[in-house]
């Protein structure tokens, strides 16, 4: 009959475990003679005839308590959605059918359904089916944890690694909700008594460390056998489930919980938070992010200029009820990438943390629906990209050329360390600067002008972004590299030099009992060379995974696309950018800073919404930034009306409270400085279109 790989099967995708299992159950046989084969075959159909009497009582203890378990969450009632997983095809439409009958909607994932029918399979759950019933193939590759904060696993994998896999689909980073997981265990058969047995032990490791994270290190808990062998050992009686349950708890409960702490001691070290840098990436990341209203703008714009019908719904979010056939009508490379574009969205946010509330369709760059639509935009215009786009700068500051280029730092792995988008704005006379890709944003588009000019050689650009952008760009990833790696030294590495100095010890121990004439178990001692063998291993890779991290080189950029800028031909002379009355409000403002014990930091050229990032010298002093100031100085001669960028107005929108205008009057005789805190909150801008500004006229009132 051969020898079966049961590790290598337990870890085949489910699709190709089930038709190696389907294959096996026709082959296999525990006879060796046509008359125990007789034997082995009347068993089966009494056994048959046994479980199709007993589904047709409907006595199914687990069933019961799967209802019970709805009942008590109140599910139906909080319209709560529920994952169900099991390991059987058939237990799975069993489930459908029950479910379905008791007034639920059901989807069902399995292996067997092709990647359109998962994605439509994940897009019915999200939308509109309250259970989900799935075999492994849910455990695989799929995130439920915006949906689902319930999970019932009917059946047990005897594969503890499947078993933590599951509970990742919704026990995971981004999770809202207090998740609750019930394991279903028949506790009167051979297979639940084992299980009993595990899960009582992990209980009281458990309570012991307080942690729920035992189920990754479920294998430490037995000694020298996985708990599949102990699983088949007590189906097939090969030893009775007293010697079986004692082995369990061979491991006293001191050295499981020891090598717990062990094992998640080595998980955390390569996590390893450290709250100044965590805080720190939270506030970057609030300041560099896309800004979400840009890509709500730009959805909006495109649906109308494409003639898609979209709705504001009266809880503040869009719904778009028919997307046309030719943007569903996507390529299978495209469901591969994105995923399927379906027929219609009832429910879709712009934003992460809108979209997680209202429990809606959250759409960003990479959403199926973005992309299509990007893509179908791109094929429309084509004609206007070839002629060249014309667009003009208020300010009057900007007169040439812009670049866009993506860059890309890649690793000694060669996996795409960073990749970022950036602007570059080249004059007439050939001179280059890096612009924050925002700028387009501020700048108007100028309708049915060709650009006459041609653009300069790509090459000058791409030379300037070698030398000028991406080893900036490189430097600052090395820097959280190689900040990540010292993490990864004095927490990942010397923990494993620890285990593996403790193994050596121990090893050393027994080869002094055994000189000394003990008797030793030699499976234990197998168990601790095999154990410090790994541990060598998982060192030696930490290392080498350092290394290639930390080797970080950048890729050749890339342009993307240039557009012609100049001076707006028709904007009002008083918002003309004045450099000399500019400089003096600088100065003015960051004096201020300064005199009020904060650290100014001039970011004006860098088109980021603001002119000043304001921290107090305290937190500065400690590495990062507690109390910030965003501050957009506005200078006049004499007075006027503020005039702000769209990048201005919604970035006071988006920081509120920590979004300052400075004013400053009469700059060039008696400055005169003004501050108004969070001016989206104060004020109701004015939109002037023709010139993409928006206009406070009253806002001396405000000032202080």
């Amino acid at each position: 009959r051969g020898t079966i790989d049961e590790d290598a099967l337990e870890d085949s995708p489910e699709a190709e475990r089930l038709r190696q299992e389907e294959d096996l159950v026709e082959r296999l046989t525990a006879a060796e003679t046509r008359e125990e084969l007789q034997v082995e075959i009347e068993t089966l159909d009494k056994l048959v005839r046994l479980a199709r009497e007993t589904e047709k009582h409907e006595v199914e203890t687990k069933l019961g308590e799967l209802r019970k378990v709805m009942l008590d969450e109140r599910i139906q009632e909080n319209k709560e959605k529920l994952l169900i997983f099991t390991e059987s095809r058939d237990t799975l439409e069993y489930l459908s059918e029950k479910l379905k009958g008791w007034g639920y909607a059901v989807v069902t994932l399995h292996g067997g359904m092709n990647l359109d029918a998962r994605i439509r399979a994940e897009h019915e759950f999200r939308t509109t089916a309250q259970v989900m019933v799935s075999t492994e193939a849910g455990g695989e590759g799929i995130n439920l944890h915006w949906a689902c904060a319930l999970m019932v696993n009917y059946d047990i994998p005897w594969n503890p690694n499947r078993l933590e896999q599951r509970m990742g689909r919704i026990h995971r980073y981004g999770q809202q909700k207090e998740v609750h997981i019930y394991n279903l265990v028949a506790a009167d058969t051979r297979e639940g008594i084992v299980l009993q047995a595990l899960f009582t032990k992990i209980e009281r490791i458990q309570a012991a460390l307080g942690s729920d994270r035992v189920f990754d290190v479920i294998g430490e808990q037995i000694a020298g056998r996985s708990l599949q062998e102990l699983i088949v050992d007590a189906v097939s009686q090969r030893r009775t489930l007293e010697e079986i349950v004692a082995e369990i708890n061979a491991v006293p409960d001191e050295e499981a919980i020891r090598k717990t702490r062990e094992a998640t001691l080595e998980m955390l070290a390569t996590r390893h938070i450290d709250l100044q840098r965590v805080l720190g990436e939270d506030r970057r990341a609030r300041e560099n992010r896309l800004v979400p209203e840009y890509i709500e703008q730009f959805f909006e714009r495109a649906c109308k200029f494409t003639g898609i019908s979209i709705e504001r719904r009266r809880d503040g979010l869009w719904r778009v009820p028919s997307v046309p056939y030719e943007l569903r009508n996507v390529s299978h490379d495209f469901k591969n990438r994105f995923g399927e574009v379906f027929r219609e969205y009832n429910k879709i946010a712009f934003d992460k943390q809108t979209a997680r509330q209202q429990e809606a369709v959250f759409v960003a760059p990479g959403h199926p629906l973005l992309e299509t639509m990007m893509d179908h935009l791109l094929e429309m215009c084509e004609p206007d990209v070839r002629r060249g786009a014309i667009f003009a700068d208020p300010d009057g500051q900007m007169d040439g050329w812009l670049w866009f280029v993506e860059g890309e730092v890649r690793d000694g792995s060669n996996a795409v360390t960073g990749k970022r988008l950036f602007a570059i704005h080249q004059t007439m006379q050939g001179e280059m600067r890096l612009v924050n890709s925002s700028v387009l944003w501020d700048l108007k588009p100028l309708q049915n002008i060709a650009v006459i000019e041609t653009p300069p050689r790509e090459d000058n650009v791409i030379a300037f972004a070698v030398t000028n952008v991406l080893e900036a760009y490189r430097s600052e990833l090395a820097k959280q590299r190689a900040r990540d790696a010292e993490i990864k030294r004095k927490y990942g590495l010397r923990s494993l030099e620890q285990m593996i100095g403790e193994a050596d010890a121990r090893l050393i121990e027994y080869e002094t009992r055994r000189i000394k004439g003990d008797k030793l178990p030699e499976v234990e001692v197998q168990n601790e060379e095999r154990r410090r063998e790994e541990l060598r291993a998982r060192k030696q890779a930490l290392e080498e995974e350092i290394r290639r991290e930390t080797s970080l080189l950048p890729s050749m950029p890339k342009v993307l696309g240039v557009v012609r800028v100049m001076p707006h031909p028709t904007a009002p002379a008083e918002m003309r950018y004045d450099p000399e009355t500019e400089a003096i409000g600088m100065r003015v403002a960051m004096q201020y800073e300064r005199d009020h014990a904060r650290l100014p930091e001039d970011v004006s050229k860098q088109n980021l919404g603001y002119d000043i990032r304001s921290s107090a010298l305290a937190s500065a002093a400690e590495g990062w930034t507690s109390d910030v100031r965003y501050i957009e100085v506005k200078a006049f001669t004499t007075t006027g009306a503020l005039v702000l960028t769209p990048n201005e107005w919604l970035m006071a929108q988006r920081l509120g409270d920590e979004y300052w205008l400075y004013i400053v009057e009469n700059a060039k005789s008696e400055p005169l400085l003004r501050t108004i805190q969070n001016p989206a909150a104060q004020f109701k801008a004015e939109e002037v279109v023709e010139i993409v500004r928006y206009v406070i006229k009253d806002w001396k009132s405000e000032s202080r």
